[in-house]
């Protein structure tokens, strides 16, 4: 994808797509993990948690709409990236810990975003929106984590995992931000 000659909006509705993308396949980690998270507590949590997941998808497709555009399909956003390198967990607090790091990342992008200068209101109020549930998110899915961890007397896998997702994260993320960098130099 090749930015250069595109206007400040064009330039947004890819960036808001990548945004889009993310959350849309951080829905579809949450929809795996309902199945598997047991306790009625859990299930009410991890079913809000989904539905804000999909509302933040459809505050981006919105937000690319208002600016005049169509979402548009990322082959190799950040879920992705990360996803090829991590593989698919197979334990549940592997799970709860790839989504914990995911939720990090995505609170530190929406933040990053927020400071830059001239963001206009509009998106403003949707990067403030997600954010705010991006902070809610990691709280109780991180307790869940410990929570399931302890009781299955695994604190230090939960540890092990969160540390090499983490590191995975930032690998992957810098990859992406390198590209994006670039896509905007073009």
């Amino acid at each position: 994808m090749n930015l250069s000659g595109m206007s400040a909006a064009e330039k947004q509705i890819v960036i808001f797509s990548f945004y889009r993308d993310a959350e849309l396949r951080g829905a579809r980690l949450l929809f795996n993990l309902l199945g598997r998270v047991k306790g009625g507590e859990a299930q009410l949590k991890m079913s809000a948690h989904l539905a804000d997941e999909t509302r933040h998808a459809w505050l981006w497709t919105k937000r690319i709409a208002d600016l005049g555009g169509e979402p548009v399909t990322i082959d190799d956003g950040y879920q992705r990236r990360l996803g090829l390198r991590t593989g698919v967990p197979k334990t549940l607090i592997d799970l709860l810990a790839l989504t914990v790091v995911v939720e990090e990342r995505a609170q530190m992008r929406y933040n990053a975003h927020m400071a830059l200068p001239d963001v206009d209101p509009e998106t403003m109020e949707v990067l403030k929106a997600v954010t705010k549930d991006e902070s809610w998110h990691l709280s109780w899915i991180e307790r869940e984590l410990r929570d399931i961890a302890k009781a299955e007397g695994k604190e230090a896998a939960a540890d092990e995992a969160l540390t090499r997702y983490r590191k995975i994260d930032r690998e992957v993320f810098a990859t992406l931000a390198a590209d994006e960098a670039a896509l905007m130099r073009s």
